[in-house]
């Protein structure tokens, strides 16, 4: 029996990114697409439980295509408990227009589903490239994507364990290759634009700019993709800091 790939994405089901992903996965197993119906984007491991979930199939034929009013993890929820017929192999969720490196992990709704997958144990990747054009060339990103599906449908991921992948969006002359490394320390820098609306009442636009929070060092994916590679960085589910334990334990 072929690998059953789930794909997913935060952009929307007719992304150029999603299109791309497809293309690199499908010879690898029978492919199945649940995405949101429309873009998604910093929904980060959110789902939808005050409204009814709705869920169209879209496409029977070349790739079964099926669309969700919800968020990338209700996409990969509705796909593993309702429409598959068995438990996907692997799940790919992106190509996201836009980094997910470093900080931005949290926020992203390409590794919320990819994060979801992990919690069931099924090997999952995010990938994404560093242009928010809706026109960015997928080439380079596709084509690396396929390298790494092939090696974690040989070898599998550690149990709740997935990748965050981002490209460099540069040419592939350029391209020095992929990179395992770690998420570097960095926060958004917010800002918020406060204006008025022509009834008085103000909104606001959030606004603002990445720093990262290293001193020289060459082991995280925001020096990777400075110095043109791929950056590969495996993430967990558990969050709890182990090395905090000790000194709470003496507080509590």
């Amino acid at each position: 029996m072929k690998p059953l790939i789930l794909v997913t994405n935060d952009d929307g089901y007719t992304a150029p990114g999603l299109l791309a992903l497809v293309s690199a996965v499908k010879d690898f197993g029978d492919v199945v697409v649940v995405a949101p119906e429309l873009g998604q984007s910093g929904m980060s491991h959110a789902v939808t439980i005050k409204t009814p979930l709705r869920c169209t199939k879209v496409a029977d034929s070349p790739i079964v295509v099926y669309k969700v009013n919800g968020t990338p993890v209700d996409c990969v929820k509705l796909a593993h408990y309702q429409i598959l017929d068995r438990k996907p192999d692997l799940i790919v969720s992106g190509i996201n227009h836009g980094t997910n490196s470093s900080i931005s992990v949290v926020y992203s709704g390409t590794m919320g589903a990819a994060l979801e997958g992990a919690i069931h144990n099924i090997p999952s990747i995010g990938f994404s490239l560093c242009s928010d054009s809706y026109d960015a060339d997928f080439t380079l990103a596709s084509k690396y994507a396929k390298t790494i599906v092939a090696q974690i449908i040989k070898h599998g991921l550690p149990d709740n364990t997935c990748l965050n992948v981002n490209f460099p969006n540069i040419a592939e002359k350029d391209f020095k290759g992929l990179k395992v490394c770690r998420q570097a320390k960095g926060r958004w820098q917010e800002e918020f634009d406060k204006r008025q609306d022509p009834r008085g009442s103000s909104y606001y636009w959030l606004m603002g700019y990445f720093t990262h929070h290293e001193n020289g060092a060459t082991d995280h994916d925001e020096w990777a993709l400075a110095n043109n590679y791929a950056s590969i960085v495996p993430v967990q589910v558990d969050l709890t800091n182990y090395t905090a334990i000790d000194n709470l334990k003496k507080l509590f």
